[in-house]
């Protein structure tokens, strides 16, 4: 897993900058840094924009009590294709406009939470609980209060002495 990283890491800037040079020796090389920097402009105010769209529903879901699982990822790459977008290159640029669309988004979302997550409906997502039914997230059971001491095994007050 780590080569594969470090490999991603060295051969992904090498491809960027390649592209970069090809497109430059295409179009010129001052219409290619003004489309990199078109790019990062345009896709800062639309990551700013969506993200605050994913704040509110984050908030919404607080207040209705539910965990935000799926605004949260929605968010975390939201903030992944605003690192894409403002990284100069046309790789990154067309990763980070497809992050840029919500319904991608909520779908790699939702894939995520499925591998870690049972999705119900009292979580966020759709399925069923770990034993086959529809789990709304209610552990039911019974419970009693001991609130006297005396009743409790210690060092001072042993169930198993022979009085």
């Amino acid at each position: 897993m780590a080569a594969r990283l470090l490999l991603l890491f060295i051969i992904a800037p090498i491809v960027e900058l390649f592209l970069l040079v090809k497109i430059g020796g295409i179009i010129g090389v001052v219409p290619t840094i003004a489309l990199v920097l078109l790019t990062a402009i345009i896709g800062s105010q639309l990551v700013r924009r969506q993200g605050m769209g994913v704040m509110n529903r984050i908030r919404e879901a607080q207040a209705h009590g539910e965990a935000p699982a799926v605004p949260m990822l929605d968010g975390a790459a939201l903030l992944l294709a605003g690192f894409f977008l403002l990284t100069p290159g046309f790789i990154s640029d067309a990763l980070g406009f497809l992050l840029l669309i919500p319904k991608l988004r909520q779908r790699l979302a939702r894939a995520m939470l499925s591998r870690f997550v049972i999705l119900t409906p009292g979580n966020g997502g759709f399925g069923r609980g770990p034993f086959g039914g529809a789990d709304d997230g209610t552990i039911e059971g019974e419970y009693q209060r001991k609130s006297d001491r005396s009743d409790r095994p210690g060092p001072d007050n042993r169930l198993d002495r022979d009085d």
